[in-house]
């Protein structure tokens, strides 16, 4: 059996960021972020044609040149003390250490080849994102806790719904917090463009577990299904405890370190110098979830549980001049 880091550090059509000519670094941003199939008529999760289309939208938006390499801008004194002081950087670079080995570990149990190929790609990915981070908090001087090891998960499926399922949510309420960022410039614009492709890429990512997910349910035996369905509500139960609090991560010395699993949910006041009420803030981050899966086939499902959880909750919470003025664009257009 292959090692995971055979999958995960190997991708056949990678290419050398340094040799790309500005052309083609705009063509493959585009391409990143715009795909549709050409296969007309509905796209059925557990068909052929879905599974298909799935593992080419993965494949046909992938972008070999950001955020491969990064010539990271310099920061001013404050802007630096700003970032550094940011409470995630150590589960940030955890998060994806342990999510390309889980993706990873899922595909090589996998036998369809292209989802086999669209979870190998994708944990591809992960490993890019740690290293884009590593590269990172090594460039501005951030103090990280020494890194543990990473293991391979026991139970390779819980591993995985655990992280897509995490991903689905935190990706959600990041593509608001980092707009709020990009508007009260807590993030210089350089940085903003630096750290942009990697938030198109979580969006690429959740757009492929939800298309997996449907494929998944669509294709496994009924009898199978009841007990699958119970992990998956066992999934959420063991998501909502994990961000009741702090959660507790272990370095490589030993040491017990907490941090905010629940960060990209209130972390408005860390990047902004406005408290920003809470309708503004799921209104933000359901246009932003809106206009980033804009680009992709309207035929592929997209992640709904968090999106419908900001309308549900956003029901109850008062109205504010922004969240009128935001309603009043939408009923003109």
């Amino acid at each position: 059996m292959n090692a995971l880091s055979d999958i995960y550090t190997n991708l056949p059509e990678a290419q050398d960021p340094g040799k790309a000519t500005p052309d083609a670094v705009a063509k493959a941003d585009y391409t990143a972020r715009h795909w549709s199939s050409p296969v007309p008529g509905p796209l059925k999760p557990g068909s052929v044609e879905h599974k298909r289309a799935v593992a080419e939208m993965f494949r046909e938006t992938f972008n070999p040149y950001k955020p491969s390499v990064i010539e990271w801008p310099k920061l001013d004194a404050d802007t630096l003390r700003r970032v550094t002081s940011l409470p995630i950087w150590d589960i940030a670079v955890q998060t994806e250490g342990k999510a390309r080995l889980r993706m990873a570990a899922y595909a090589r149990l996998i036998d369809d080849p292209d989802m086999k190929d669209a979870l190998s790609r994708n944990a591809w990915e992960e490993n890019r994102h740690k290293e884009v981070l590593s590269k990172m908090v090594e460039a501005y001087g951030i103090p990280l806790a020494s890194e543990p090891t990473y293991h391979e998960p026991r139970d390779v499926e819980w591993a995985y719904l655990v992280t897509g399922f995490s991903e689905c949510v935190d990706s959600f309420f990041a593509f608001g917090l980092f707009e709020v960022a990009k508007r009260s410039g807590f993030f210089p614009a350089e940085l903003v463009e630096t750290f942009e492709p990697v938030m198109q890429e979580e969006c690429r990512h959740i757009l492929l577990f939800a298309n997996w997910l449907a494929w998944h349910r669509a294709t496994m035996p009924l009898w199978k299904r009841p007990w699958f369905e119970i992990r998956v509500l066992a999934v959420w139960v063991f998501l909502v405890y994990e961000r009741l609090g702090m959660a507790k991560t272990m370095d490589a010395d030993g040491n017990v370190h907490e941090q905010d699993n629940n960060f990209t949910v209130n972390g408005t006041k860390e990047v902004a110098s406005i408290d920003m009420p809470l309708r503004d803030f799921l209104d933000l981050c359901l246009n932003e979830n809106e206009r980033r899966f804009s680009g992709y086939d309207p035929r592929l499902l997209r992640p709904k549980l968090a999106p419908n959880l900001a309308r549900f909750l956003r029901f109850f919470l008062p109205r504010t001049p922004e969240s009128r003025r935001l309603e009043g664009q939408q009923a003109i257009s």
